[in-house]
């Protein structure tokens, strides 16, 4: 049973189950601030407040939901220190759109957020990259046994652009208009996806010591990034420019098939991504693909239990 399920209770209006199965469920288990400040109260402390200033001081109830630190005498409620501080949206608004950006299959921009839950564009936008700072918990994981490693641009391609954004000597690998990913994924696990600096082989073997064991098989395609991976892997090799796509159990279909949803997602839904703010769309790509075999409450669960980084505005807005 999930906390949810427990929080929740039983509800006449349905009772053929406990569970969420879509967003009017979650508007009607969260009709007020109440119900939304206890689910949190009870994911965060379950019944024993912590001061986030001072865990070891003694905690005062205060009214509202409010709560005092014996120590410091400074004052906090569940929001505090994660990302719903400092923010006038009501607890209702921001489970909405955690709800909506983890169920949608490629994402939802911040101009149909802004109409789904009625705030304006510029506060969807904030909203979506406080909860996008969120998703890295997913983007982190050690990666063992059969390993697809990978690399992609994203930046789109010189010759669709119009005559005066083009960029000169910018074919094939350049990096003066796109950003290079690097992509590890376990088979039937999880994904790793990090932006680099360039595709040598000692920044992509680098970045895959990082997040893949050595007891695991790697398999890449024929680029020379790869060509130190065997001194510390089993590593098998693809090789795409002779049109050849599998050899025995040596191909990288399953990141091929990542790059182009996630191409696809920018592309369909956001349109554009910047270097400075691509990372934390990667992650929640990341996210939404090592939580595949999730339910969409399971997913929301997920997010409010790791709600603890805060991202201000000026930190987004400025280089």
């Amino acid at each position: 049973m999930s906390i949810l399920d427990i929080e929740i209770g039983y509800n006449k209006s349905m009772e053929d189950t406990n569970t969420i199965n879509s967003i009017i469920e979650l508007i009607q288990k969260f009709p007020t601030e109440e119900e939304c400040y206890a689910l949190l109260e009870k994911i965060r402390w379950n019944g024993n407040v912590v001061s986030p200033f001072d865990s070891t001081s003694k905690v005062y109830k205060c009214s509202g939901h409010k709560y005092r630190c014996r120590k410091t005498g400074k004052y906090f409620n569940v929001r505090t220190n994660t990302l719903f501080e400092a923010s006038n949206i009501k607890l209702q608004k921001w489970f909405l759109a955690i709800w909506l950006i983890t169920s949608h299959k490629k994402g939802i921009s911040s101009l149909q957020l802004s109409r789904d839950i009625n705030v304006t564009q510029k506060t969807a936008w904030f909203m979506l990259q406080r909860i996008r700072k969120c998703f890295g918990i997913e983007n982190n994981h050690i990666l063992d046994n059969e390993v697809e490693v990978d690399e992609t641009f994203v930046g789109g391609k010189n010759k669709n652009r119009h005559k005066h954004k083009k960029v000169k000597n910018s074919q094939g690998r350049s990096l003066k208009d796109k950003v290079a990913v690097l992509g590890m994924v376990e088979r039937k696990g999880k994904l790793v996806a990090k932006i680099v600096e360039d595709t040598q082989a000692n920044t992509l073997t680098k970045e895959i010591l990082k997040s893949v064991k050595r007891s695991a098989n790697v398999y890449t395609d024929e680029w020379q990034g790869y060509k130190n991976l065997s001194k510390y892997y089993n590593h098998s090799i693809v090789k795409h420019s002779e049109k050849e796509f599998v050899n025995g159990n040596a191909y990288t279909n399953t990141l091929e098939c990542i790059w182009g949803i996630l191409k696809r997602g920018i592309l369909g839904i956001y349109h554009f991504t910047s270097k400075k703010h691509l990372q934390i769309y990667l992650d929640e790509f990341v996210f939404r693909y090592n939580t595949r075999y999730m339910s969409e409450q399971s997913r929301f669960e997920s997010m409010l239990k790791n709600m603890t980084v805060r991202t201000r505005y000026k930190e987004l807005i400025h280089a």
